[in-house]
């Protein structure tokens, strides 16, 4: 029993000192002035959650581990779980072409299948208007299906936002229910994501972080633009756009190191190098892209607008696991969290990676 004590004790001892670690590195790294918040985590437990700066400079309001932000096109990643969810049900296979479930597809496009979308090949345009623009869904499909393709299907890799959004559109035709509604009964609840979504309940609406220009102009919250009343139009929906927290974000991490969402097979799928993104070292999977390191590989997504930018970043074989984002991507003169995001993410999986 005594054993069992100091062994505990150790294990609390090394978990905060990883997190004073952690501590130190943002202290050193993250850059002056900026806001946002930034979560760790190793062998599927936190190490460390936090916000710095504001969330809303208006109100005074801090940033923190449980304040909402946009995270721009990791919600690819939930849509390419909520595919491989509805496989595992047995109610499509990635395998299948676009015009078993979205009928009346075009001869030109007959040959896309569901992984083709998942892995950006389809050969379907990145874009067909602004993010905002009020366009339902069924307008959306029928403008991707008539928009000529920019490659032949399965030939090229090809970032499209259009793919993922056909990908919600299949959601919802598949599962007889709304995107947002899927991915909250068999995604963000089954992971215990509370604050995660495209509409949040009252509450957490006041906890939205205000997004901000490169001269720090307010551009209000994600819900101070257009939406439809069940989350944003079709233009967005599906490939950005989702709102979450840090905590959530640890919540999905832990979701992915078990199987209370996914089994093993299909987030081996999920995180498969399908297709290479043309750099020698960087490949898609389902939703993913699967950077090849000589420590491992790394799976990661980022996401942002005009405004915000975030990264998820998780090194399998070390357990570990980066969130951040920042509700100010651009300070001009000072910071552009793109710019900083590789060496800065890099180094906070490292420095989880190697501390004892």
């Amino acid at each position: 029993m005594s054993t069992g004590v100091a062994g505990t004790t150790a294990t609390v001892a090394m978990a905060s000192g990883r997190a004073r670690a952690v501590a130190r590195y943002l202290d050193a790294n993250w850059p002056t002035g900026a806001s946002g918040a930034i979560a760790t985590a190793r062998d599927g437990e936190p190490v460390g959650c936090q916000g710095r700066g504001k969330a809303n400079v208006e109100t005074g309001a801090d940033a923190g581990c449980d304040t909402v932000f946009d995270i721009g096109s990791i919600t690819k990643s939930f849509t390419a779980a909520a595919i491989l969810k509805l496989e595992t049900t047995g109610a499509l296979r990635v395998t299948d072409p676009i015009g078993t479930i979205l009928r009346a597809v075009p001869a030109d496009k007959r040959g896309i299948t569901v992984h083709h979308l998942l892995t950006h090949t389809s050969g379907l345009p990145e874009g067909l208007g602004d993010d905002y623009e009020p366009v339902r869904r069924d307008a959306m499909i029928a403008r991707a299906l008539a928009a000529p393709l920019d490659a032949v299907p399965g030939r090229t890799y090809a970032y499209s936002n259009v793919g993922y959004s056909l990908l919600a559109a299949i959601i919802e035709k598949v599962s007889g229910t709304g995107y947002g509604d899927y991915l909250t009964r068999n995604l963000f609840t089954p992971a215990g994501m509370t604050r995660t979504g495209y509409r949040l309940a009252d509450p957490c609406r006041d906890d939205i972080a205000v997004e901000y220009d490169s001269d720090g102009r307010s551009q209000g919250t994600p819900l101070d633009h257009p939406w439809a009343a069940d989350g944003p139009f079709w233009n967005l929906r599906g490939n950005g756009g989702l709102l979450s927290t840090a905590r959530d974000m640890l919540r999905w991490y832990r979701a992915l190191e078990g199987e209370s969402v996914l089994p093993a097979a299909a987030k081996a799928k999920m995180f498969t190098p399908h297709v290479s993104e043309g750099v020698p070292t960087q490949f898609y999977g389902y939703g993913w892209t699967i950077v090849t390191t000589p420590s491992g590989p790394i799976v990661t997504h980022n996401g942002g607008n005009d405004w915000s930018y975030a990264r998820v970043a998780i090194r399998p074989a070390d357990h570990v696991m980066v969130f951040w984002v920042g509700n100010q991507a651009v300070r001009d003169g000072m910071w552009n969290l793109e710019d900083l995001d590789h060496t800065f993410t890099l180094g906070l999986l490292t420095l989880l990676a190697s501390h004892p």
